[in-house]
């Protein structure tokens, strides 16, 4: 096991020191097979979940990127024992929690640093009917309000006081009724977090307008097995049945797919074939839809995904002639954390497209790098921009750069390997956080990324 003050950290191979840089050589052109890794978005849900029980829960195919080895480091704190089995695969039992240590200046940093550690409520709220959280970390995207998360609690029974002077969120939940709750938003985390609160609060919970993500889904999937209630997984209308106990149990998280269509849009831009393995395709939605809207050719052999060498890609019009629109939405719509990998592949394409990136006002700020590598994007406001596609007539220029978040970090790591030159890309703490050794898998396939302290 490892212990409180020994972190599993010592597991991972990570690289998250401020000063490293990414120096990227770019016209690569990629061939070979890559194995999407445990979806970070899942993981972030199903590693709260394990404290609802304090029996022994497996999960397997756990990314080991930092927001997850923070996470762990919070489970930790608070006496969560953790244990390593193999790679990816952790053994969680929850059985002698600190509450005490809710109370402390560590608890309050780690929390402070994942915006993941927000899902902690919900099931520190079921088992000990009570909760506390300073205002969580993460991506800088815009306004990420927990609104919806604190409505759903109180509807719930819990009392919630805000310390604004602090940004801390305290909750206690003594007398906590299953009850009708009408999300005020489709949040996904605000959905997990409303269901591990009502799994073991007494009565009928119905949530409207809830979440259904794949992530969702399987969160829902893994506390029935454990022992809960729940109908209607898939849909936008949850109905929980509140139980006195759950169980232990053993989970395998999804590939993530958000890092296969990244790989998809890796591959069209930068004129490659690769292999993706086992991307689980009947849980990819309309991903590889979108991205063929793009014209990015894909065929799927058995559950692989393969990206076949294109010379050119034309963008789609409508039925009508008129531009492309791509935009984000809630589940089953196209993911925001892929508005990002679409536009970059529409820079070398052939036609336009319009990105209307609805749901954070900060998330396309980035472009302002790809029109110094010699794009031609129009941002139009914070939430719209469009492309015009080069057709590969001009290629990108390498340039140094930063990365802003997890998600643009990538889309700039894939242009700068299309682009002519060496391009230098700081901040990339941001891209450890939600892929691998990114570094270290792309020169697996030829990729030449040199990882550098400065």
């Amino acid at each position: 096991m490892v212990g409180r003050n020994h972190c599993c950290a010592l597991f991972f191979y990570t690289h998250f020191m401020a000063s490293e840089i990414f120096l990227v050589e770019g016209s690569a052109q990629l061939e070979g097979t890559l194995v999407p890794q445990g979806a970070k978005n899942e993981a972030l849900q199903i590693l709260c979940a394990t404290m609802l029980t304090e029996e022994e829960v497996v999960v397997s195919n756990v990314p080991e990127i930092r927001d997850v080895r923070k996470l762990l480091d919070l489970l930790q704190g608070l006496v969560c024992k953790v244990d390593r089995l193999e790679k990816g695969k952790y053994r969680f039992k929850a059985d002698d929690i600190d509450l005490d240590f809710l109370a402390s200046d560590e608890y309050q940093a780690q929390a402070r640093s994942i915006r993941g550690s927000v899902m902690l409520m919900g099931a520190m709220l079921a088992r000990y009917k009570k909760a506390f959280l300073p205002k969580p970390g993460g991506d800088k995207i815009g306004r990420r309000r927990l609104d919806t998360h604190f409505l759903g609690f109180t509807k719930l029974g819990a009392e919630f006081r805000y310390d604004d002077e602090n940004d801390h969120y305290y909750l206690e939940g003594k007398d906590l009724k299953g009850t009708y709750i009408l999300m005020d938003e489709i949040s996904v985390t605000g959905t997990a977090n409303i269901v591990m609160a009502s799994v073991m609060t007494p009565g009928e919970t119905i949530i409207y307008n809830a979440a259904c993500e794949p992530y969702l889904q399987q969160l829902c999937k893994m506390l029935i097995r454990m022992g809960a209630n729940i109908s209607g997984v898939g849909s936008n209308r949850l109905v929980v049945q509140g139980v006195e106990y759950l169980h232990g149990t053993e989970h395998t998280i999804l590939p993530d797919m958000i890092e296969i269509g990244s790989f998809i849009g890796l591959a069209a831009l930068t004129q490659s074939r690769i292999r993706i393995k086992d991307v689980h395709y009947d849980e990819l939605g309309v991903i590889p839809r979108v991205f063929g809207q793009l014209g990015i050719e894909m065929n799927l052999e058995g559950d692989d995904l393969i990206i076949p060498h294109q010379d050119n890609y034309q963008i789609q019009t409508f039925i009508d002639g008129s531009i492309l629109t791509i935009y984000d939405s809630p589940w089953p719509g196209f993911t925001p954390d892929l508005m990002s990998i679409a536009l970059v592949v529409a820079t070398q394409a052939r036609g336009s497209v319009l990105i209307h990136q609805k749901m954070f006002e900060s998330r396309l700020f980035f472009v302002d790098k790809l029109i110094d590598m010699g794009a031609q994007i129009i941002l139009c406001d914070p939430h719209r921009a469009t492309v015009i596609g080069l057709d590969r007539q001009y290629q990108l220029r390498a340039i140094e750069m930063t990365s802003p978040d997890i998600r643009a970090g990538v889309a700039l790591l894939i242009a700068a390997l299309s682009a002519k030159g060496t391009s230098v890309i700081r901040n990339i703490h941001q891209i450890d956080r939600g892929y691998e050794n990114i570094d270290q898998r792309l020169a697996g396939i030829g990729a030449r990324i040199d990882r550098v302290t400065e």
